[in-house]
């Protein structure tokens, strides 16, 4: 039985690219590789003047090939987002700011659909892709719950799924930001239960983060070569 190389994406929307969301998609890489997949990172914060999308419509018109799409707009994006295209697996992730991923993120992730979306509703689903979302945030759990963050967040992950097929998301909370706590203005948590929690949790948040990309590429190896050997 044949068998293809599984290709990851692993999109990071931080502009700290060494801190937790780093940290946690490192994991997921590793988790992918030792699966025996294909995996390449890129940090969105090293692209020059990344914009969302232009709404040119270009990726809509009858001629635009929606079995092979990928944004119209040639910019210092339109490489990754060529890769993105080809990948089989792509993970995405970003702190939370606000209750919402990153700008930068968003950007991409909005050129990344568009094109795939049609808004005819004869154009039936093909190549579709396997898609999550890791979202790093400084409040707990339960205050993360509380505040609608599985909704909001959740939102983009369901719109990965709803336009590629499969979309989820993990979410890592209560994480520890700063090097230097004296030197901040912070007074609504205790850094000392911070890092307490920290050297408690986060070790088991990249397990999962780990496990999460060893899934993805096991769950597109079954996909993606049902396809080849149907």
């Amino acid at each position: 039985m044949d068998e293809k190389k599984i290709k990851v994406l692993v999109v990071n929307g931080s502009p700290r690219p060494n801190r937790n969301t780093g940290k946690a998609l490192r994991a997921a890489m590793e988790g992918a590789k030792e699966n025996g997949a294909d995996v390449e990172p890129v940090n969105l914060y090293t692209i020059k003047a990344l914009k969302g999308c232009y709404s040119c419509f270009q990726c809509q018109r009858k001629d635009f090939d929606k079995t092979n799409p990928v944004c119209s707009m040639k910019d210092e994006a339109w490489p990754w987002l060529e890769k993105a295209r080809e990948a089989d697996v792509v993970i995405f992730g970003s702190p939370v700011y606000f209750s919402y991923p990153t700008g930068l993120l968003r950007a991409f992730i909005e050129r990344f659909l568009f094109p795939k979306y049609s808004y005819d509703s004869n154009v039936n689903l093909v190549n579709p892709k396997n898609t999550a979302c890791i979202f790093t945030m400084n409040c707990p759990r339960e205050y993360m719950e509380s505040i609608n963050y599985p909704i909001l967040l959740g939102n983009t992950a369901d719109g990965l799924k709803h336009v590629y097929g499969f979309g989820e998301a993990l979410y890592i909370c209560n994480t520890y930001q700063f090097d230097d706590y004296s030197q901040m203005q912070f007074d609504m948590f205790s850094e000392e239960e911070k890092r307490a929690y920290r050297d408690t949790h986060f070790r088991e948040d990249l397990d999962r983060a780990k496990e999460l990309g060893r899934r993805l590429v096991e769950d597109a190896k079954k996909r993606v070569n049902l396809l080849i050997n149907f």
